[in-house]
């Protein structure tokens, strides 16, 4: 597939490459180095060797002593309380006698830590969540840190835990790494028909019962939630970036092709290894037009904006420096080519149904939106990604793709498109700088002007709309002091059933913050991500009730009208001492003193992240 790449793919490509030259070309004399020099573990003095196959069977010791063979490590996340992740449980043992019959050996390296933001929203552990991307990196390190492998697979699906393996891996970028995904749950509730329960339950129309009956019915079984928020959005960047087998992402658990997949996953990096014969490593694979793939791939699909702050994070520990202006000049010519929940009824089951990945990538390549010239895991060239695995005879094999939807309701062709650019841009102005999601925004509510009504928390807006003070008008809700730097930036998800129920009864509303929406932020104007945060002295620290805002997606602005905000002081502040304590929150003020910015990641790794800063309290007026 030769199709001349798009002249503004091709112009952001080459501005990062060039912007990035110093760190990547740092980065990769590093990783080129540590692959050069071989084998860890036969620099390892006799003690330290001895204790790292002391628990291995016989067969293993004798293999772990020399170099012939491949050692592979293993990092899952692992758990079954979460859904996602329970399918892991009987991975290591497929995939250690995979890893067995292509030549190599596997050890279990080590378990980083999976949470559900499913599960903690609007709970005090939703503070920890984004923290949580970067111990999982750094959990990831300390599993490969022994110095005795020469591969890895890493398990992992949802929405912190495969940026931060991937974070984590990238500082071993000498290693070939191959990501193994589990699958999303067969399909259950429609997801309309739960957001409609959810928007009657903020209603009062129904209550908690007829709630949790729908919620049980949409989150039914093992495997990914279904709609296409962070979890899998992750999995669709995984394969465009590379790093899957082919058509692998949304195959669901316990079927055989799930598990040939699996097995084929562990065969594969040990052929990736120096010993296999087609050194891979992983560093090499995301380079700067991997990233642009999946920049694009998350544009075309409507995927999650929490990649806003992933992406950039993710290029940074590969030396590559990505911003919030390159997905802008991306978005604005890359085509929405998918309606997946929230921005439409579909789940991903009838999304990879319709023609799924293969087809994605397919008509993207046609376009010249994607790079094809692209080292990857299954080989080089990503028109890999254009195939899917199917069993025949009971064998794995992978078969040319579609090369036309099966439902144009669902996933249409790069020239037919459900709109011609993104689903995602850039707002600037007076109150700084954020982005939008609007796949699933309505052409009429994109620009909204209104008076501002300006919350500390989301529990305040909460309340104000349940004792109806917010009824009547237009409004542009702010919730301030939710950035990294003040509380760890947690999803704000409570919010979209209320803000939905304002905008369905003829208000005009949107919705600004420096803290979260992800991938479900849904039919409200919501401007996210906003910095420089309130806690760090912001704009938002300095508006008040009633001053006019304009969020306007079309013209990308975020605009404060009649007022010079140098002339007032902050009000309110980030929560402080004992104010941020219990369920471990404590454990994690250091990382509020550290993290950086949002359009830099909102990372506490100085290697891309912002300087070491203090937090200031400002007294509320």
């Amino acid at each position: 597939m030769t199709t001349r790449v798009h002249p503004v793919v091709t112009e952001v490509t080459d501005r990062i490459a060039e912007r990035s030259r110093p760190a990547r070309a740092a980065y990769l004399a590093r990783i080129r180095e540590a692959g050069d020099r071989g084998p860890a573990r036969g620099r390892l003095a006799c003690a330290n060797l001895a204790h790292g196959f002391a628990a291995a069977p016989e067969p293993g010791k004798r293999a772990l002593r020399g170099k012939t063979k491949p050692n592979v490590a293993i990092v899952s996340a692992y758990n079954d309380m979460l859904s996602a992740h329970q399918p892991f449980e009987s991975y290591p043992p497929v995939l250690k006698r995979s890893v067995m019959r292509a030549g190599g050996i596997a050890q279990f390296a080590g378990g980083v830590p999976a949470m559900c933001d499913g599960i903690t929203q609007g709970r005090d552990g939703m503070q920890l969540s984004l923290f949580s991307r970067d111990v999982i990196a750094m959990s990831t390190a300390i599993a490969l840190s022994h110095d005795m492998f020469d591969g890895a697979l890493m398990l992992g699906v949802c929405d912190k835990i495969v940026p931060g393996l991937l974070i984590g891996a990238l500082s071993f970028g000498h290693l070939p790494t191959v990501f193994v995904p589990a699958g999303p749950m067969p399909s259950g509730l429609p997801n309309g028909e739960k957001a409609q329960v959810r928007q009657r339950y903020a209603e009062g129309k129904v209550g908690r019962e007829e709630l949790l009956e729908a919620e049980a019915a949409s989150y039914h079984s093992a495997g990914t939630c279904t709609f296409y928020g962070t979890a899998n959005s992750n999995q669709l960047l995984m394969e465009v970036l590379g790093l899957h087998l082919p058509g692998s992402s949304f195959v669901n658990p316990g079927t055989p092709l799930r598990e040939a997949l699996t097995r084929a996953a562990g065969e594969r990096v040990a052929g990736l290894t120096a010993q296999g014969g087609e050194y891979t490593p992983i560093g090499e694979v995301v380079d700067e037009r991997a990233i642009v793939n999946a920049c694009v791939a998350l544009l075309a699909s409507g995927g999650s904006s929490n990649h806003t702050l992933h992406l950039v994070a993710i290029a940074r520990a590969a030396g590559i420096t990505l911003t919030w202006a390159d997905l802008a000049d991306l978005s604005a010519v890359v085509p929405s080519l998918t309606r997946i929940y929230p921005n439409g009824p579909a789940d991903v089951n009838h999304f990879h149904a319709a023609g799924g990945i293969a087809f994605l990538v397919h008509t993207l390549l046609r376009a010249g939106l994607l790079h094809e010239d692209v080292r990857t895991v299954a080989g080089h060239g990503l028109w890999r990604y254009t195939t899917e695995p199917r069993l025949v005879g009971g064998e794995l094999a992978w078969e040319e793709g579609p090369k036309r939807s099966l439902d144009l309701d669902v996933l249409r062709p790069a020239d037919a498109p459900f709109s011609v650019d993104g689903g995602l841009k850039v707002l600037t102005g007076p109150l700084g700088t954020g982005v939008i999601k609007v796949s699933a925004v309505a052409a009429e509510h994109r620009t909204v002007t209104a008076p501002a009504r300006v919350f500390d928390d989301q529990a305040d807006f909460l309340a104000a709309f349940e004792a109806g003070s917010l009824d009547g008008g237009d409004l542009v809700a702010v919730i301030r002091y939710q950035g990294p730097a003040a509380n760890g930036m947690p999803e704000l998800h409570k919010l979209t059933p209320a803000l939905g129920v304002l905008q369905d009864r003829g208000q005009r509303v949107a919705l600004v913050t420096d803290g979260r929406m992800s991938g479900a932020s849904g039919k409200i104007p919501a401007a996210i991500h906003v910095t420089p945060e309130a806690a760090l002295g912001g704009p938002l620290s300095r508006l008040r009730d009633g001053d006019l805002v304009t969020v306007d997606a079309a013209a990308g602005r975020l605009d404060l009208h009649g007022v010079d905000l140098h002339d007032r002081e902050p009000q309110g502040r980030a929560p402080r001492g004992e104010e941020w304590a219990g369920t471990g929150r404590e454990l994690f003020a250091a990382f509020r003193a550290t993290v950086g910015a949002s359009d830099t990641g909102a990372s506490v790794f100085p290697s891309y992240g912002a300087a070491p800063q203090e937090v200031p309290v400002v007294q509320p007026v």
